[in-house]
């Protein structure tokens, strides 16, 4: 097992940078995710910790080596591709032990970890069969028995849930998951599913540009974004941004009503300076108040029943929002109720740089 430690990474292809100069520690044993917009540079960051790209500045070392020009061969990590990568002219035992046959490993134990792993990710019964006989999910568990078998270093894991349906998806996503914790193993697993990675990683790193915006765990990118762009990522539907102004202790929505300052938790630090401000508000913590109520009155444009909750959308001003209410309520399109925001669960930013005012 081992920890992974990047510093001062540069990546470019010809001159265009993709990664300017990025650093992170990953601990032994911590499932860390990497998750981001497309070409955002988690896919690339992850084939140079494969050996898969070289690099054009920095140092990448896996445990204590240093692995700058060492050959994907020798780093001792094993990576599960989006397409598995399976020989298809092999059976399902013959595709997991290919690499520990090329190394010369007895027969014996080769056999004892193929057992081991089939039995681990519920494969005992393919092992004789071939890639073409077998589902999405089971494919992607023999990509990933391929790997266990090696008992790598480092697992390395490159989107290898969006060919699978939801309902599968979901299934081999808890699979993963638990395996992390009965391996304890070092795993790096790169996503555009924020709820892949809320679900799965001890912690998550999310990128923008080839650039980290914040590093921390699924609580705290979620209840304490560093900025916009990780408010508006993470979270499903995703975070309310509507335009403010400072008004004393208040603020001011372009629509005239009034938010309440102990609602905001970041109005303190304002201190009265004048700035461009941007309020924040998830659909889940907008709460359906009486008339009475210190609420924004809101008319639901759309409806978007889900079973276990409502999605209504509305317009504020000319901003365009959703929350997420409970379907006891019957809303229909045209009604008008009040939202409230729940008190404490209010986010604000800086408009220009987009940086979290705490």
């Amino acid at each position: 097992m081992a920890s992974i430690s990047i510093r001062n990474l540069v990546k470019k292809y010809g001159e265009i940078t993709v990664i300017p100069d990025l650093g992170l520690e990953i601990p032994d044993e911590e499932f860390v995710v990497l998750v981001g917009p497309s070409g955002c540079g988690k896919s690339t960051l992850l084939r140079i910790l494969a050996g898969l790209e070289a690099i054009n500045g920095g140092d990448v070392f896996i445990g204590e080596q240093k692995v700058n020009g060492v050959p994907a061969s020798k780093r001792d990590i094993a990576m599960v591709f989006q397409d598995y990568a399976l020989y298809p002219h092999m059976t399902v035992r013959q595709n997991m032990s290919f690499a520990l046959e090329n190394r010369g490993a007895d027969k014996a134990e080769i056999e004892r970890r193929i057992r081991e792993a089939a039995a681990l990710l519920h494969i005992d019964e393919y092992l004789d069969r071939r890639p073409k006989a077998l589902s999405g999910g089971q494919r992607q568990r023999v990509a990933m028995g391929r790997a266990i078998v090696r008992n790598p270093k480092v697992f390395l894991f490159d989107e290898p849930l969006s060919n699978l349906d939801a309902k599968l998806r979901a299934s081999v996503r808890a699979e993963i998951k638990a395996l992390s914790q009965k391996l304890k193993t070092t795993m790096v697993f790169v996503t555009h599913d924020q709820i892949e990675a809320m679900t799965m990683a001890d912690r998550i790193v999310v990128m923008k540009s080839g650039i980290i915006q914040q590093v921390g765990s699924p609580e705290e990118v979620y209840e304490q974004p560093a900025n916009m762009f990780v408010a508006g990522f993470i979270g499903s539907p995703a975070m309310n941004f509507l335009p403010v102004a400072l008004d004393g202790d208040r603020l001011k929505l372009a629509t005239g009503h009034w938010v309440k300052g102990e609602a905001v938790p970041g109005l303190a630090a304002l201190d009265g300076a004048s700035r461009s401000l941007m309020l924040g508000i998830r659909p889940e913590h907008l709460n359906v108040v009486s008339d009475g109520g210190e609420g924004l009155p809101i008319t639901v444009d759309l409806v978007e029943p889900l079973g276990s909750d409502t999605l209504i959308h509305f317009t504020l001003g000319d901003v365009a929002a959703i929350g997420r209410v409970s379907p006891d309520l019957r809303l229909k399109p045209g009604d008008r109720v009040n939202l409230a925001p729940a008190a404490g669960k209010v986010h604000l930013f800086d408009a220009e740089s987009g940086e979290v005012i705490r």
